[in-house]
């Protein structure tokens, strides 16, 4: 599936460029998108590597799973020129997150000119929810 639009969220979907070192450690894999909706699905793999002592993945890997599933939503959404930094992340932890694959489901809220509004979950191979968020971005126009 390829989209007929630029910008460095779409060179990624579209296999034109790698996704973000950040998204790639994170095995970063597309799996849906709908711009009109605001909606983005994606995939990851977390091994071993990002565990705490416990055996879990590490709340800093979940939250940054997460704004890689927020982001993109609201991305998708915007002109190739405009980007849309994270200001705010909330996330809430509801189960451990043990190594594995993860869907990422995100969707742009509520969109203004300058700010936006993104919420979200992370599920396991399992289907467990394993968190959710809730997250604010500036839209920013690059000169």
């Amino acid at each position: 599936m390829t989209f007929d639009r630029q910008g460095i969220l779409w060179d990624a979907i579209n296999g034109r460029t790698p996704p973000s070192p950040a998204a790639e450690l994170m095995a970063w894999t597309f799996r849906a998108v709908d711009p009109d909706a605001g909606t983005l699905e994606v995939g990851f793999a977390l091994d071993e590597r990002f565990t705490n002592p416990v055996g879990s993945i590490q709340g800093g890997f979940v939250a940054a799973m997460l704004d890689d599933t927020l982001g993109p939503a609201l991305v998708a959404t915007l002109e190739s020129n405009q980007f849309a930094p994270t200001v705010s992340l909330n996330v809430q932890y509801l189960a451990p997150a043990l190594p594995g694959e993860f869907v990422g489901y995100g969707r742009v809220v509520k969109k203004g000119r300058e700010i936006a509004f993104l919420e979200g979950y992370l599920v396991d191979a399992r289907g467990t929810t394993v968190a959710t968020a809730s997250a604010t971005s500036v839209i920013r126009t690059l000169r």
